[in-house]
This record gives structure tokens, C-alpha cells and sequence, in this order.
């Protein structure tokens, strides 16, 4: 499967207007389409659709960020309540990526509920 990428993704929203509001005012990810009927909305990351629907199960979300400690501060003075502050999760050896790339974490609940991460490789110190 050489040239595959990831397409769409679903997750759940329990409250659609409440879900596009999340994701377009708070992550900034611009809406793509609004479907109501039937109940779905589909939001943009990178090149993959993210399709918002009461029907869907609750998916786990990683957002690649280029500064991590700023997106966190853009993302808090928003309300956004973080379960964990920015934190190294994984120092690479090069079997992922490259020896010395560190990744960054924080994570965060939608209004949804579903749980959602920020991440920035960075390279590291020393």
C-alpha cells in the first residue's frame, strides 16, 4: 500500500453545532461541508477530512504543531482545559524518526468529550 494516506477520519459529536464551533473557532480548522440532514460536518486537517457525526465513536486525535508551548497558550486563553501540559513522551533512537527527534505532548478533551492531542517533534538537546 505504497502511496497510501489518510483519507478521513470520524469522530463522534453528540451536539453538531456545538462540535463545528469547536473546531472551527477554538482549532481553527476550516469546514469543508455541512450536511444537516442527515447531521454531519467535515473539517479539514492537512489533507484529511475529519467528518463530524452523533453517530460516530469517539477517535483519538493528534494534531501536528510546529511550537507546541505557543499552540498550548493560544489553546488555553480559548477555555480549552488541558489533562496534561506540554510533555516529552518519547525520545527517538531512529527506528520512527530520525536519533535525537524528541515528541511533545499535550492532551486535551473536545466539546464532544473526545480526546485530542497537540504533538511537535523537536529535535533534541545536546
Amino acid at each position: 500500500m505504497d502511496g497510501t494516506r489518510l483519507f478521513q477520519v470520524a469522530q463522534r459529536a453528540d451536539d453538531l453545532a456545538r462540535a463545528e464551533a469547536f473546531y472551527r473557532d477554538v482549532l481553527g480548522l476550516p469546514v469543508l461541508a455541512r450536511f444537516d440532514p442527515p447531521g454531519l460536518v467535515f473539517v479539514g486537517v492537512g489533507g484529511t477530512r475529519v467528518l463530524l457525526e452523533a453517530g460516530a465513536s469517539s477517535t483519538t486525535l493528534y494534531l501536528q504543531v510546529d511550537d507546541i508551548d505557543a499552540e498550548h497558550r493560544r489553546l488555553e486563553r480559548l477555555g480549552v482545559t488541558f489533562e496534561q501540559t506540554p510533555h516529552l513522551i518519547h525520545r527517538h533512537d531512529g527506528t520512527m524518526a530520525g536519533a535525537g527527534v524528541e515528541e511533545w505532548m499535550a492532551f486535551f478533551r473536545d466539546s464532544e468529550g473526545n480526546l485530542l492531542a497537540i504533538a511537535e517533534q523537536r529535535t533534541a538537546p545536546g
